[in-house]
């Protein structure tokens, strides 16, 4: 892959190589579940006071998480810690998907140094809201008729 880089990528990905994990670097080069999905069960969009856009798509099958894609225009990594949401939540339990913490983000990251914590913190806030969404889509689903993404 580096190998058809221009100097300043070469630069740029040997930085990111310094600062983060192996696996900050793989997600955040190669997002898992990166996209939109249309007809959500559960949908958040969050801009935080530093301008990052983030946004979180997903799907719920009988109360268990099919699938979660997220969109983002943002950095490394707030990309790698979405990334890795979108991995710790499939297959789980809405109840279980709740207790995934900002912890638990940087951990499964193999760290994140400490000036990109928050971009944890983000992301489960996100997962948190689109779950939040999922609740009330359940409660009212007509109003998912209106929604617009």
């Amino acid at each position: 892959m580096a190998t058809n880089l221009g100097h300043n990528e070469k630069r740029a990905l040997d930085e990111m190589r310094r600062i983060y994990t192996g696996t900050v670097v793989d997600h955040a080069l190669h997002p898992r579940n990166f996209g939109s999905l249309t007809d959500a069960d559960g949908f958040a969009g969050v801009t935080s006071a530093g301008g990052d856009t983030i946004r979180m798509w997903l799907r719920v099958k009988d109360d268990w998480i099919a699938g979660a894609f997220f969109w983002a225009d943002a950095c490394a990594a707030t990309i790698a810690s979405l990334s890795m949401v979108s991995e710790l939540v499939k297959g789980k339990t809405v109840t279980e998907a709740l207790m995934v913490s900002q912890q638990d983000v940087p951990e499964a990251l193999g760290g994140l140094p400490e000036g990109n914590v928050h971009c944890a913190l983000q992301a489960v806030g996100v997962l948190r809201e689109a779950l939040k969404d999922y609740h009330a889509m359940k409660k009212e689903p007509w109003k998912k008729t209106y929604r617009q993404y």
